[in-house]
């Protein structure tokens, strides 16, 4: 399996049970070894009192591109630390883009950050994730064949 297709099969395999992503209308528009970029529509249940993007909704959409981002090696890989800089608010109706990418990758632990942009291109945050990796497999084995080429 070319390294495209496994990143590809693991973000399916992940999204099928992925019930916090969905909930949010959130959409993988790109997945590719150590990247992701998800989209999110900001609606009235993600504004703040001040009408602005509440922040633990950017928060949310920048976790789960980190988190489709750093499983796409086939290696249940979780979050270890996360931090967040907002820069600008979000508003109501806004297309959101959340844009993961790798920076290190070494035996279990890898650094990712992550962009948040407004539909106008506007960066509105910024996050950096650490990621550790829990040494067991988000696929399942291939089903074994017997020499007939049915499966055992």
């Amino acid at each position: 399996m070319t390294p495209q297709r496994l990143a590809e099969a693991c973000a399916a395999a992940m999204w099928k049970d992925d019930s916090a992503s969905q909930g949010l209308d959130m959409r993988i528009v790109h997945i590719a070894p150590g990247q992701a970029t998800l989209t999110m529509i900001l609606t009235g249940r993600m504004t703040n009192g001040h009408g602005n993007a509440h922040g633990g909704y950017l928060f949310a959409l920048a976790d789960s591109a980190f988190a489709f981002a750093c499983n796409t090696y086939d290696q249940v890989t979780v979050a270890q630390h996360c931090a967040v800089t907002y820069i600008a608010p979000g508003a109501l109706g806004d297309m959101l883009t959340a844009t993961a990418r790798e920076v290190s990758r070494k035996g279990r632990s890898g650094l990712y950050d992550v962009r948040v942009t407004r539909q106008d291109g506007a960066t509105i945050a910024e996050f950096r994730g650490h990621s550790r990796s829990l040494g067991r497999p988000i696929l399942p084995p291939p089903a074994a064949t017997d020499s007939q080429g049915g499966t055992r």
